[in-house]
């Protein structure tokens, strides 16, 4: 507290003592005689000012040791500073105060006082009084002269300030005034502050003038030397000379020759093939002979960096646990098991013969079923880095194999690039979309990509830029496509091709249950205790709400469901139940149903028969209507076939006929009648041989008038002996017919090897027949009356005319891709 009877600072004596509140300064130090605004933002510092403005306005100036620190304790706080008077208090907006303030004399700190809300110290005067002799006056003399050279090399200085400073008569006010506008760092206006005695005080300031003149006259050297230098150029060259003239001041060594010799201790370290290091060593004598402003010195500088970055043979340790590599595969990725199992082949060998060539592996599916990712998978579980290069869209060969240094910016091509990137000699390689390349004027990039992909000769791969030869044997390449069809067949021989078809349902709901929805409900903040999918509810998304091979969409509507159910709980707070998603809620969530999948007739209809389709997001139920009419034998298909199929439908067509007196037809029968195939979804482009005997079911239904058995679906290609050829993608076309609710499924006999990639779940469900011959899938799947036979004997065999009936078929529209 003050004393309430105590003497103002001008009016204390030598020695005598007083309470004073204490403001630490950052970043400045007040001399006497200087008045000064300060910004206060620190709470203690603005109490302080607060009780100095009501306590005879006096406060005791102190800087701080360390400006970084904002709470200040006493350690931290210079115990020689300046007793002041506050002059003005203003309150800013943002709530820190500007004071202005005037130093009035020395004074130390002698102690610290208690005060809960701000720093109170007694403070004892230092001595002012000055006992002028000729050495003062040579002092005075001194830095005044001094100061007016300072003036002449610091345009900040200004001449009035120069003439008022050499009118001042008092040497302690002289010298306080002087430090007060020099650039010294806090120590050394506060080691100035310190001194008592005028006269050095007066010495260490000319000392320090005299030092800021050095310092001052070497930048003028500097810039003018810099200056002299300059021809037109921008300002990064101009900083680049300023640095290069202040080493060459200061004696240190010449910037091309340091680097020389850093590049030498770099060739002697690194491990390199004999003909590298043969290149590299007579690059670098070509280097030293250079001037170091020459664009052909930073070319070959270039050179020597691209080969002494590369993984020559620095080689990562390979794990050789079969075990463990397999778990990791099992958790990143459900499925997939040919790729998994040529993995853990290709490691096994390597266990027992310690060197073998890196397989080249392609793995082509649709996408989003995990290509790329498995690419990673297969680096973690064998221990090597890994990198990706994207193919899509690159058209140039350079892009592969690089410039040749005569090019101006030249540099190697991504494969040299990326295994630089990779920092080991046997890395897991990626070649991502490589169906996707194209071609122009500049080359074939997939040329080029021959020699990176061929294990018989990739150990000498040479990249224009290097132009040496570069071991990729030990490269691990797994290139991922979408179809093979635009790959060239010379790249593909180099490849081992493994498909990955696209997942059926199941597959897609072990996903979601082990991998999506855990990821999703933690990437959107939620927790196992909000919510809940149930099966019915994942399937409902799968089946209504995508329509893909892969799971990329299905992710995006389970975190689509996460976000929403995620504002429920924020709303809802702690008090949020868990919220379950179950089928018949996904509406609430997802809106109304983006897509619906083929059903089968409610009930046995004439000419309408249930076919399996196959396409790249899974497979279909594919209906296929006949309708005959009177007219003179044409058979007109629609529903936008493409060409196999409508060949298809005249080899089910001529199988009809050759089999006409057997299904009681007259032999002319096709010559009375029109006969009109279609197939809904006419929008829809429908190909392939494999909805052939389905075709020839139809047409039989509709000139027999037999209906055909609506629980019954059926795929097979057909011949005009009636024999029935094997399909593809047995197993999306069966579990087709197992969504659509189907009870019996005709497949060719040589498909029935296939049966064993089918769920056994499906298997219990739908029953699968085997046929040989259309005579069979006749029997089965045509509706007889009790005791009827579908074919006649050869005796029984007697013309008949066909009855046309007049009957509308109505059949709805069911959902079909591409056949």
């Amino acid at each position: 507290m003050f004393n309430k009877n105590k003497k103002n600072s001008s009016e204390m004596l030598q020695g005598e003592t007083s309470q004073y509140p204490l403001l630490p300064l950052r970043d400045v130090v007040v001399f006497p005689n200087m008045v000064v605004p300060l910004f206060v933002g620190r709470e203690k510092s603005i109490k302080a000012l607060e009780y100095a403005m009501s306590h005879e306005k006096e406060i005791f100036l102190s800087a701080q040791k360390d400006a970084k620190v904002d709470n200040p304790t006493q350690k931290d706080i210079y115990h020689v500073g300046t007793l002041g008077a506050v002059l003005q208090l203003l309150r800013l907006p943002d709530g820190t105060v500007k004071a202005l303030i005037e130093g009035k004399q020395r004074a130390r700190v002698e102690t610290f006082l208690d005060h809960p809300e701000f720093f109170m110290v007694h403070v004892s005067k230092l001595s002012s009084e000055v006992q002028m002799n000729l050495e003062s006056k040579a002092l005075i003399r001194t830095v005044n002269d001094g100061f007016e050279e300072y003036a002449k090399f610091n345009d900040k200085i200004g001449k009035d300030l120069v003439s008022t400073v050499s009118a001042i008569e008092d040497p302690a006010r002289l010298a306080d005034t002087i430090a007060a506008h020099l650039s010294l760092k806090i120590q050394e206006k506060q080691e100035l502050l310190e001194f008592e005695d005028v006269n050095k005080r007066l010495e260490k300031l000319f000392e320090s003038l005299h030092h800021e003149i050095d310092i001052l006259r070497l930048e003028g050297r500097l810039k003018k030397r810099v200056k002299n230098q300059m021809e037109k150029t921008q300002k990064d060259y101009y900083l680049n000379e300023q640095m290069r003239a202040i080493q060459k001041e200061m004696g240190a060594k010449d910037d091309f020759k340091a680097e020389l010799d850093e590049l030498e201790k770099r060739i002697k370290r690194k491990r390199l093939s004999k003909e590298a290091h043969g290149r590299v060593k007579q690059e670098f004598r070509k280097l030293k002979m250079m001037s170091p402003m020459s664009a052909e010195a930073t070319v070959v500088r270039n050179y020597i960096d691209w080969i002494l970055s590369l993984p020559w043979r620095d080689r990562t340790k390979e794990k050789m646990n079969i075990e463990e590599a397999e778990v990791i595969l099992e958790e990143d990725h459900y499925g997939l098991e040919k790729p998994k199992e040529r993995i853990l082949e290709y490691l096994a060998v390597q266990t027992l013969t310690k060197k073998i060539k890196g397989p080249i592996l392609c793995l082509v599916g649709p996408p989003g079923v995990g290509k790329t990712s498995l690419a990673k998978s297969v680096a973690r579980a064998t221990g090597r880095n890994f990198v990706r290069l994207s193919l899509g869209g690159v058209r140039d060969e350079a892009e592969i194999r690089g410039h040749r240094r005569t090019y101006i910016g030249a540099l190697p091509g991504k494969i040299i690039q990326y295994l630089k990137k990779a920092r080991s000699n046997n890395p897991v390689f990626c070649l991502d979309e490589v169906d996707k390349m194209s071609t122009d004027f500049r080359g074939d990039p997939s040329a080029a990509l021959l020699e990176v992909l061929d294990p018989e000769q990739n150990f000498a791969f040479n990249d224009h830029y290097l132009d040496l030869d570069y071991d990729l044997s030990e490269v691990l390449f797994i290139t991922t496509a979408n179809t093979l069809y635009s790959i060239p067949l010379p790249l593909q021989d180099r490849m081992e091709i493994i498909r990955l078809p696209g997942y059926t349902e199941l597959e897609k709901l072990s996903i979601a249950k082990q991998f999506l929805v855990k990821k999703q409900v933690e990437q959107n903040g939620l927790k196992p205790e909000n919510i809940a999918f149930t099966d019915q509810g994942i399937l409902t998304i799968i089946q209504n709400y995508t329509r893909e091979a892969g799971v990329r969409n299905l992710e995006r509507e389970i975190s689509s469901i996460c976000r929403k159910v995620a504002r429920e709980v924020v709303k809802e707070g702690k008090a949020a139940p868990i919220i379950k998603v179950g089928g018949t809620s996904i509406h609430k969530y997802l809106g109304i149903e983006k897509f619906h999948h083929g059903r089968t007739e409610e009930s046995d209809q004439i000419g309408v028969t249930t076919g399996l389709a196959w396409t790249d997001v899974g497979g279909e139920l594919l209906q296929t209507e006949t309708a005959i009419m009177p007219g003179k034998g044409n058979l007109v298909l629609t529903g936008k076939l493409g060409e196999v199929m409508q060949e298809s439908a005249q080899a089910a067509l001529s199988y009809v006929r050759t089999r006409a007196r057997q299904l009681r037809l007259p032999d002319k029968f096709y010559e009375e009648i029109d006969i009109h195939i279609h197939v809904p979804e006419g929008a829809i482009p429908k190909d392939g041989p494999s909805a052939g005997i389905a075709l020839a079911t139809s047409i039989v239904s509709a000139v027999t008038r037999k209906p055909v058995s609506h629980k019954i679906a059926m795929t097979g290609e057909i011949t005009l002996r009636g024999r029935v050829l094997p399909i593809g993608g047995l197993k999306e076309k069966i579990l087709a017919a197992h969504r659509g609710f189907v009870d019996k499924v005709l497949i060719p006999m040589e498909n029935k090897k296939d049966i064993e990639e089918i769920p056994k779940k499906v298997l219990k469900k739908v029953e699968i027949i085997p046929v040989d011959h259309m005579d069979e899938v006749l029997k089965e799947a045509l509706v007889l009356e009790e005791g009827e036979e579908l074919f006649a004997s050869a005796e029984d065999s007697k013309p008949f005319r066909i009855e046309l009936v007049q009957e509308e078929i109505t059949t709805p529209a069911p959902d079909v891709t591409a056949h």
